[in-house]
């Protein structure tokens, strides 16, 4: 497996697209930090992604993680590689979100 770096990580989570939205989780803003664990003798690389969701309780957290996975696992890591850290502090709110989304969502033109 080529190096692992947070570069590559995003650029694979801005593949991840909000079900409801259709927008890359990373230009809605969802996406707060990733961290990578190096490995050691008796562990591999492990993937934390801290990240919350447009509303607490937001019933498609199965869908989006899913996704976070199917798309790292492009990367060569496994589903027990990731782990998902969720957090609603800060709120998420329409200033975390990229240009390019909030036009696509028509909050600028």
């Amino acid at each position: 497996m080529k190096k692992l770096t947070k570069e590559k990580i995003v650029e694979k989570l801005k593949e991840v697209l909000d079900p409801e939205l259709n927008i890359s989780i990373v230009d809605l803003g969802l996406v707060y930090n990733v961290t990578i664990e190096k490995a050691t003798a008796d562990k591999k690389n492990k993937v934390i992604i801290l990240m919350t969701l447009t509303t607490i309780g937001c019933p498609l957290i199965s869908m989006i993680e899913e996704g976070i996975y199917g798309k790292l696992n492009e990367l060569g890591l496994k589903k027990e590689d990731v782990v998902i850290e969720l957090t609603f502090d800060p709120p998420w709110s329409t200033d975390k979100m990229s240009e390019k989304a909030k036009v696509t969502i028509g909050i600028l033109d």
